[in-house]
């Protein structure tokens, strides 16, 4: 392998796979790019293309992508991709297929959801979740409804390397929901004093389309910068629009830089709140000051509560 950093797209031309695997074996395995200039994205150095290889060996030989990614992890030097050490030891490790998606003890709605994710039927998905928000609410339709089949899609991709094409069209779907409730309540007449933004090369965004959606059917106006925002990024954003609140996403430990949120910290134009959303933070390696809500509900909750707080300051 080289020694020069590649790209995300001159790596999977050097792989031969797609871009959007690369960007699944970032986001769900871990094994994403480790060389970071700060204000840029980051790049596949030699060593993580050795990680790579092997994942793409594995994963053409059968093996199942999670267990694939384990011993790609564990790749150095001496543990040279395709080895018979490594086929041997990934054999009859394989995780169970099947066909439907499962969603635990989510309800029939979900599974009803579910089916017609693996059916591809754009109506039946987009007519239920459209339905459910306008019975039961954004948050209750993400936590009762889209997050089962989400999690169960992921599941089944992690055993058999398959459904990407159903979970490429189920986001597109949820993403319209969202957007469709954003665009259907008018804008308050304030500014937006909400922020919300990925972590640097953090791509999984549609769990903070939820909570734009949720602020907007609670009255509460947003920006949103979305996926994959390098910290000057969200710095110059931040200095332009003065928002009273954070949220920063990272679904992945690999994006969780705890830099990023000190950096906000210690901004110029310093938020009131900054908010460390997603199962990438930790609990322990948060800078002071910063809070991690548990679940979309409270940080709807957060949310609401500073832009009462601001009303209340700007009423008296």
């Amino acid at each position: 392998m080289a020694d020069e950093a590649l790209s995300a797209g001159a790596t999977a031309r050097r792989l031969g796979v797609a871009v959007t695997t690369l960007r699944t074996w970032h986001q769900r395995y871990g094994l994403g790019p480790s060389q970071h200039v700060p204000g840029h994205h980051r790049r596949y150095t030699s060593a993580d293309l050795v990680r790579l290889d092997i994942m793409r060996r594995l994963t053409a030989e059968g093996v199942s992508p999670a267990e694939a990614a384990r011993w790609a992890r564990r790749a150095s030097d001496d543990t040279v991709p395709g080895g018979a050490s490594v086929r041997a030891g990934s054999r009859g490790v394989r995780d169970g297929g099947g066909t439907a998606i499962p969603v635990g003890r989510a309800g029939p709605a979900a599974r009803g959801l579910a089916r017609a994710a693996m059916r591809l039927d754009t109506v039946a998905i987009s007519e239920t979740i459209t339905r459910s928000i306008a019975t039961d609410g954004v948050v209750r339709t993400w936590d009762l409804l889209l997050r089962p089949v989400l999690v169960g899609i992921g599941e089944r991709h992690a055993a058999t390397a398959a459904l990407i094409e159903v979970e490429h069209l189920f986001s597109r779907c949820v993403s319209a929901a969202f957007a469709a409730v954003v665009a259907g309540r008018p804008a308050p007449a304030a500014p937006p004093r909400i922020l919300l933004s990925c972590a640097d090369e953090e791509q999984h965004s549609l769990p903070l389309e939820a909570l734009a959606a949720a602020l907007a059917e609670a009255g509460v106006s947003h920006r949103m910068l979305g996926a994959r925002v390098p910290v000057s990024a969200l710095l110059d954003a931040i200095g332009r629009t003065g928002p009273a609140a954070v949220v920063i996403w990272s679904h992945i430990r690999f994006t969780a830089d705890a830099a990023q949120l000190t950096a906000l910290l210690t901004a110029p134009r310093r938020p009131l709140l900054v908010l460390a959303g997603g199962p990438g933070w930790q609990a322990e390696t948060l800078p002071a000051g910063v809070i991690r809500p548990v679940d979309l509900a409270e940080a709807v909750a957060l949310a609401v509560a500073v832009r009462d707080s601001l009303d209340q300051a700007a009423a008296s």
